[in-house]
């Protein structure tokens, strides 16, 4: 009997380092699973308060985030670092330029309405972390919709085309009870949380495979 993909919801924030990581693991996990697997990329803002841009370094958010000192906080992203490079990752928060993630999330919905939003996952997300990319400036994201061959991106950002699904994938969040990121789904029957080691993944796959999935 034919095997029926995996479905696999994945809740993440481009601005996330975990969730990179968790992205890789994910892929390292999907490599060695014996079936075929559907990836459903969904959105959650970490901080749907924050300013299109900030001004301040990543290390000073941190800091001032969490009450310690630029020190920790650099320290802190060394470690997040050398964890990312493990995973094949190139992580720069020296030159990262955060700020709110709402428009990415309505960019990554445009591209899976043209059956890209793998793509445009993994592209905005290196854009961040590696290359320094303005996470919440539009010109920037026109940028990346170009390189995508996403010709509508101008036009859909300007808008508010695609805030609905971004706003629905949240509320989805909230009513499964999920509060951090990233979260996986599988089938609508098992949740896995945090980026987890490639073969924990494994055996999640491996377990939801084995049963059928839940009706929407």
């Amino acid at each position: 009997m034919e095997r029926v993909p995996l479905t696999v919801e994945i809740w993440s924030d481009v601005v996330c380092p975990w969730c990179y990581i968790g992205k890789r693991r994910f892929e390292a996990a999907v490599a060695q699973f014996d079936g075929d697997v559907e990836v459903v990329w969904r959105s959650f803002e970490l901080d749907p308060g924050a300013p299109a841009t900030r001004e301040h370094s990543a290390a000073e958010h941190l800091a001032s985030k969490y009450g310690m000192s630029v020190e920790q906080a650099e320290a802190s992203h060394a470690q997040m670092t050398e964890l990312a490079a493990q995973e094949g990752l190139e992580y720069h928060f020296e030159k990262a330029r955060g700020g709110n993630s709402f428009d990415a999330h309505r960019l990554i919905h445009l591209a899976h309405a043209h059956g890209k939003q793998a793509e445009a996952q993994e592209r905005v997300m290196r854009a961040y972390f590696t290359e320094g990319v303005p996470i919440g400036d539009r010109e920037a994201l026109f940028a990346l919709g170009d390189e995508l061959g996403l010709v509508d991106a101008r036009a859909a950002l300007e808008s508010d085309e695609y805030a609905d699904a971004v706003r629905a994938d949240e509320l989805l969040a909230q009513q499964i009870g999920i509060q951090g990121v990233p979260f996986f789904v599988l089938n609508r029957r098992y949740g896995v949380s945090g980026a987890q080691p490639a073969e924990v993944l494994v055996q999640a796959l491996e377990k939801a495979a084995g049963e059928p999935a839940e009706t929407r």
